[in-house]
């Protein structure tokens, strides 16, 4: 098998962590959002709350945790699509927050998690 795409490695922490928010009792709404150039990676509901994931896997922590990779241009972009997915289904009155799952993924060992819960505003 030859080299991943970023696609590819990005779809494989995204199933990694719908797998780990599943295992919690959280319902998976949709992937890969889109609404213009932002995206939010994963959209679940965490009893009543949605909840707006922006998933980070990394392969090694050697130059940091996967969830400091989060930018604030990527912030921005993940609010933008959130929005626009809270318009669109009419849900502008739930609760709602927005969390990072950081992914740590070294070969031969079993993937590392760190969800970091209303990471930011």
């Amino acid at each position: 098998m030859g080299t991943k795409t970023t696609r590819q490695i990005g779809d494989y922490g995204e199933d990694l962590a719908c797998d780990f928010l599943v295992q919690q009792g959280w319902k998976i709404l949709t992937r890969n959002y889109f609404s213009g150039h932002s995206e939010v990676d994963i959209i679940a509901k965490d009893g009543s709350i949605i909840v707006f994931i922006e998933v980070k896997m990394r392969s090694s922590s050697k130059f940091g945790q996967p969830e400091e990779y989060v930018t604030e241009s990527k912030v921005a972009h993940v609010f933008k699509a959130a929005e626009a997915w809270i318009q669109e289904q009419n849900l502008m009155d739930n609760p709602m927050r927005f969390d990072i799952i950081g992914i740590l993924n070294k070969k031969g060992k079993p993937p590392e998690f760190t969800h970091l819960k209303d990471a930011f505003r």
